[in-house]
Order: C-alpha cells, then structure tokens, then sequence
C-alpha cells in the first residue's frame, strides 16, 4: 500500500491561516504542537507533519474504508530532518506508516508506506497510465499485475506514485 501528499508552499499560504487561533491545537497532538514549537521554520514543520498525516491517512482509509476526519489520531513522530528531506513515522489506531518527504521552497511531497523498505521502490507514474475503481480509488496494471497508486494534487503540483513489482 502507498499514500502520498504534496503541498504547493505558494498555494497553502493563500488558502491557508496556520497562525490563526486554535488552528495548531485542533490539527496536531500535543508533542507534534512542542515539536513545531521548537523549529525555526514553524511554517515547513507544520506543512510537512500535515502531508504525513495525508499521505499515511490514505492508506489507512484504504485499508479500512472508513472516511472520517481524524489528524490527531494520525501522530507523526520524525526520524531525520534536513533542509532537503526528512523521514518519520506516522501510527494510527495500531498501525504503522513509513514517510519519506522531499522538501524545497515550492513544495513539499510526502510518501507513505507499510513495509519501510517499499520506500526504495517508489516510482512517480504518469496519470494517464492510472485507472479507478468504481469508488475512485486508483490503481494500475502492468504486465498483468495489479499495482496500488496514490495522486495528490495541490496549486501548481501534482504527484502520482505506485510501488515498483515486486523486485526486493
């Protein structure tokens, strides 16, 4: 399974007031509230804690085909963070999800996955080769083999990615 977010930086500050009141509060737990407390760049860490939970969120929704709105039960934990990339952990409800996120000043894009090893083998796809379940959950077929796909669209960006067969 995969998920993925992308935040257009430029786009999230016109449709988006992270410093008005209680925003931070009702979107983060209270030791991601400390951890974008304590960086220098409050708006990325706020950007990137919230594509993790997005990216994580849409495998936990595939799995469990439940659509609520729940980013305090997606608690996002960081591994490594430098000005180019970062990798985490998001749990929710007992399970696990593996980010790796690239970060620039135009965009931040965020890849979650179950095994921690499928994150090598992540590849961007073009849409076109992507098709849709009834329910609009998307996927891909080659080689006669079934490949579970994410898309995130966000401003001017937009990202589609699937697991590489099973090669590993």
């Amino acid at each position: 399974m995969i998920g993925n977010d992308v935040v257009d930086i430029c786009q999230s500050r016109l449709d988006s007031n992270w410093q008005r009141k209680g925003f931070i509060q009702k979107l983060f737990t209270e030791e991601e509230q400390l951890l974008i407390a304590n960086n220098l760049d409050t708006e990325m860490i706020i950007w990137l804690l919230w594509s993790m939970k997005e990216a994580a969120y849409k495998i936990w929704n595939r799995q469990t085909k439940i659509r609520e709105y729940i980013p305090r039960k997606l608690v996002c934990t960081l591994l490594t963070q430098n000005s180019h990339s970062a990798t985490g952990q998001v749990v929710c409800c007992g399970n696990i999800y593996h980010t790796k996120s690239s970060l620039s000043k135009e965009f931040l894009h965020t890849i979650a996955v179950i095994d921690f090893q499928a994150l090598e083998h992540v590849i961007e796809i073009d849409s076109k080769s992507m098709l849709k379940y009834e329910n609009g959950i998307p996927y891909q077929i080659t080689e006669d083999q079934w490949r579970p796909v994410s898309v995130s669209n966000h401003g001017r960006f937009e990202k589609v990615v699937t697991i590489k067969a099973h090669e590993w």
